[in-house]
């Protein structure tokens, strides 16, 4: 049975974000991040290393993640250089701190704990 249910559009922000999180919802891509974060740098190559995928298969990864503004790349000589996108990364972080900003404190989950668990077992 098919429900009848209708979304609003998302605005420009939250199709930033959304399209953030999709990059991130990949598992190589979300390693990516981690190596970046962790290396500061990293060129192609290096990343090629990390992940032991096809060099191809990364560069189609980076392209998602840079064109999610998650990271940048410059271009050193024959290779290319990727870093995390520092405006890109404090965006998300504060859009998601606004998007969510109250839902998972002590005091309110306990409340909740307690009035919903009774409905639907959440924890």
């Amino acid at each position: 049975m098919k429900t009848n249910t209708t979304q609003r559009p998302l605005n420009k922000e939250e199709q930033r974000l959304a399209k953030m999180l999709k990059a991130l919802g990949n598992p190589v891509r979300f390693y990516i991040i981690q190596v970046l974060a962790e290396k500061q740098a990293c060129i192609t190559s290096e990343i090629v290393e990390f992940t032991t995928l096809a060099q191809s298969t990364v560069s189609q990864h980076l392209k998602v993640l840079r064109e999610a503004g998650l990271i940048s790349g410059e271009v050193e000589g024959p290779a290319t250089c990727y870093c995390l996108n520092a405006e890109g990364i404090n965006w998300m972080k504060d859009q998601i701190g606004a998007w969510l900003p109250d839902c998972c404190q002590t005091e309110k989950k306990e409340l909740r704990r307690s009035n919903r668990a009774k409905i639907c077992g959440c924890n």
